[in-house]
């Protein structure tokens, strides 16, 4: 594998941590890193940046500007605050982009990276999701490469014969269950913070584990597949599959099935797109298949994760629905985790939220450009709050 330059947007969370655990485990002079950003960890930023010798390093939050020059006084390492010195990271020159920034907030700087015809590797759904067509576009004008990095849609990317598109059937992404896979809805309407991040297998941030809790994140990932594979939402099925072990799936028109199977390490996805088109040693566990014996796969049900159907509706209205859908989530989470409204609120939050998008004509505008789908995110999230306050416990 031939030496490449990366720079990571969101090197402080789970997928920049490992991220970097893989760069420091390669080969001397396999990687360079170029810039490194955060949202506001500055003294975690800047300690990564001093142990990679990253030649930038930026944090989204201005106030934690002083704090991160502070912590690199002494060394050569550039560093600014603010969106548009995340920005600027983006377009410096890099064979490689790490895209794992959470939420809305990734679009901007992933567009950049997009723009300059990088590799860009994506943990972050909600650009796709929000602005799908427009980012898909940009993509092939740049002539840049997307390299998805979810698990799932990794494990398609791997499967999915881009030669042999007619005789592709459907693609199944795979879900764990999350934490309330076996409760009843009465129980869910209890669920505290603590239990909803609580997953069974993967180790996440707080807000992606609630997704998962609600399988809102599955209905993310088929929003961002149909356009990541050119697939209608009918195309694209889910099944839950505790063990987490198949990731992905794609059926071909005879009657075959090719699946990635792995161990739950996002690691291994991470690694796959890092090396790209080569393949990387990691440290990860290798799967026995003999000690599993066995693998368990169910339907999602509807009626306890009805984010689902949600997904897939506010895929096929298109416009400005999917920004909807993911705003509103956003919104629901964070109130759900600062105690304000219960689990089951989220999804309810989230389907009001379309409704009324639909009602004030939100939904229906068709974003011409980034601009416009940030403006209807930013009206989606007053739909969302005013959602919730009518949920406030």
């Amino acid at each position: 594998m031939s030496a490449r330059t990366v720079t990571i947007l969101g090197a402080t969370g789970s997928v920049g941590r490992a991220t970097l655990d893989l760069i420091e485990r390669a080969p001397d002079g396999a990687f360079e890193v170029v810039a490194l950003t955060a949202n506001s960890q500055a003294e975690d930023l800047a300690q990564l940046a001093i142990r990679t010798q990253a030649r930038f390093c930026a944090v989204a939050d201005p106030e934690a500007g002083q704090a991160l020059a502070a912590a690199l006084k002494g060394t050569a390492i550039r560093n600014a605050a603010g969106p548009d010195a995340v920005c600027e990271a983006a377009r410096m020159s890099a064979d490689w982009v790490m895209a794992a920034i959470v939420g809305a907030a990734g679009l901007p700087p992933t567009l950049e990276a997009v723009r300059r015809g990088a590799a860009v590797a994506f943990a972050n759904k909600e650009a796709l999701v929000c602005a799908g067509d427009l980012f898909m576009t940009a993509a092939r004008e740049a002539g840049a490469r997307l390299l998805p990095v979810d698990s799932e849609h990794n494990a398609i990317f791997q499967a999915f014969d881009e030669q042999q598109r007619a005789g592709i059937r459907q693609i199944i992404l795979t879900a764990s269950g999350g934490p309330f896979r076996d409760w009843s809805l009465e129980q869910m309407g209890q669920a505290s913070p603590a239990q909803a991040v609580a997953h069974p297998t993967w180790s996440m941030g707080a807000k992606i584990s609630v997704d998962s809790a609600t399988m809102m994140n599955k209905g993310l990932e088929i929003i961002e597949a149909c356009h990541l594979f050119g697939l209608a939402q009918t195309e694209v099925d889910v099944l839950v599959h505790p063990d987490s072990i198949v990731h992905g799936l794609v059926e071909y028109v005879d009657g075959g099935m090719l699946a990635q199977l792995g161990m739950p390490d996002m690691r291994t996805p991470i690694a796959h797109a890092l090396a790209w088109p080569d393949r990387l040693e990691t440290p990860v566990e290798r799967l026995d298949l003999a000690k599993l014996s066995q693998l368990t796969f169910e339907a999602p049900d509807p009626v306890r994760f009805p984010a689902l159907g949600l997904a897939r509706a506010a895929f096929d209205a298109g416009r400005g629905a999917p920004a909807i859908f993911n705003a509103a989530n956003e919104v629901a989470v964070a109130a759900f985790l600062n105690g304000q409204i219960g689990f089951l609120d989220i999804a309810a939050c989230v389907s009001d939220s379309l409704e009324r998008g639909e009602a004030d004509g939100v939904a229906s505008v068709q974003p011409s450009g980034f601009e416009a789908v940030l403006d209807v995110d930013r009206q989606a999230r007053r739909l969302a709050m005013d959602a919730v306050k009518q949920r406030v416990r």
